[in-house]
């Protein structure tokens, strides 16, 4: 898969998972995982990313005695979840053109 389709479909699926509660890195591979394997080497360079660009906030706190990072989409975040799915729509057309078997062009 093209690099950066893929780094924008993992960014997305990050949004996704903390889309409806704050989370942590742990948590958010394990709800990952029925849909994708994503690593931690993979996952907090995304969250740094995602955090950078204003699409997620953090905040610290204690858990067990140790300080753990909750990470809060941003209506930055919700937003570019929308323009995600206006975009999937191209995408799929895209697909569609690609994978037809007919030979005409449509």
């Amino acid at each position: 898969m093209d690099i950066q389709l893929k780094r924008g479909l993992l960014d997305i699926c990050v949004l996704a998972a903390i889309k409806f509660e704050p989370s942590y890195g742990y948590q958010i591979i394990k709800d990952m995982k029925p849909y994708m394997e994503i690593s931690e080497s993979t996952l907090y360079p995304i969250l740094r990313r995602l955090e950078t660009s204003g699409f997620l906030a953090v905040k610290s706190a204690e858990h067990n005695g140790r300080l753990r990072k909750y990470y809060y989409i941003t209506e930055q975040g919700l937003s570019r979840i929308e323009e995600f799915s206006e975009e999937w729509k191209e995408i799929m057309s895209i697909y569609q053109f690609v994978t037809r078997e007919d030979g005409r062009n449509e």
